[in-house]
Parts: structure tokens; sequence; C-alpha cells
């Protein structure tokens, strides 16, 4: 018997807007028809659900990153201790997903700044990560991504971006081959002087 999202959904079409709501009807139907196209049987109660479930986590986890309205909103405070020296978070998760094969990518995202008067909270940094992150990605511009916003929402150019991180279209397909990593960097500002690139590397490795 079909049920409802087996019908013919919402057509999706790049130029316009759908709701969470009509994004999830889209994929549910869609990702229900691979299933079907693999052999797998629907009736079946571990699987009758997956469409929904896959759809959901696509609109509002995996790819939240998408949608605009998840932007974070950055705080920034005053430098009242005039502290000039490298503030770095290192070892931010990172969970993305390759644009390729739609498989993730697993690593580490450092981010390093210089202030020029303001701070900016810490947890924004993880933030930021995580919008840009949550969208199908190339490391590589990942990468840059964060490192502009970062040098936008500050109006500052010493901004760092380093990412390490394993790409399973690597690990669990093609190849095959695991404990692969790719390190990617986007440098600016201070940290193009060799000195200011070797004494982050440096802090790095504590």
């Amino acid at each position: 018997m079909q049920t409802d999202f087996a019908k013919e959904p919402i057509v999706a079409h790049s130029n316009i807007a759908l709701t969470n709501e009509e994004k999830i009807k889209v994929i549910r139907y869609h990702f229900r028809e691979i299933m079907l196209a693999l052999g797998l049987d629907l009736e079946d109660d571990s699987l009758k659900d997956t469409p929904g479930r896959v759809a959901k986590m696509f609109v509002n986890e995996t790819f939240l990153g998408l949608n605009p309205v998840n932007e974070p909103s950055v705080t920034l405070f005053e430098n009242k201790f005039k502290y000039n020296e490298i503030v770095l978070e290192k070892d931010i998760p990172l969970y993305s997903y390759c644009e390729h094969h739609f498989v993730p990518i697993i690593g580490k995202v450092h981010i390093a700044y210089i202030s020029k008067g303001m701070v900016i909270g810490l947890s924004k940094l993880n933030r930021i990560t995580e919008y840009f992150a949550k969208r199908p990605q190339v490391q590589e511009r990942l990468t840059i991504q964060i490192a502009e916003y970062l040098k936008q929402v500050m109006a500052m150019e010493d901004v760092a971006v380093i990412i390490k991180a394993e790409h399973l279209c690597v690990a669990s397909r093609g190849v095959n081959h695991t404990g692969c990593a790719t390190v990617t960097q986007s440098l600016h500002g201070q940290f193009l002087k060799k000195e200011r690139s070797s004494e982050l590397y440096s802090l790095l490795a504590i």
C-alpha cells in the first residue's frame, strides 16, 4: 500500500525557495525511490521509516548550513587587556560531506587570529565552522570560507585557518585507503610572515 510520501512530491528547482517541510517531503520521496531501486524492502520494520529519517537529518542537521537562517550571530568584545599575540582555538571538530560522493569528511579545524582591538567569543569559532561545514563541501573551499568570514566579521586581516581531515570517499570507496589525511590552510595578514606562521605551528604542536 502506498503511503502519502510515495506520491509525486513538490518539484524542487534551485531558483525556488522551499520551506523545510517541503524540502523534507521532496527528499523523503526521492530517497524512498533510491532505496527501492537498490532492491530494499520498504515494508520491513527496520527500513520503512528510513526515507523520512534521512530527509529530516539532511534538512535539520547534516546540511543545515545551506539555509542562511542558520548563519551564526557573532559576538565581539573589546580587547581590554590589549592582548596582541596569537589567539588559537585548535581541534574544533569537523563533520562535513564531500560534494562529489556525499560521504563524510571528518577532522579538526584550527582557527587563529591576532586582535586589532576586538576579540570574538570562542564558541562562535565553533559555530562558524559548523555553519560552513554543514553542507556539501570541498575542503579547500571550506578552509577559505571560514577564513574570509572571520576576516569580514572581525574587520581584520590577521586570520589563519588550518584543517586536517580524513575523506571517506578515499577510505570507504575507490582506493579504500584508511588513515590518509588532507591538510589545507588559509593564512592572511601577519600569518603570511614566516615568523608568525612558525609560531602558529609551534602552538599547534603543544
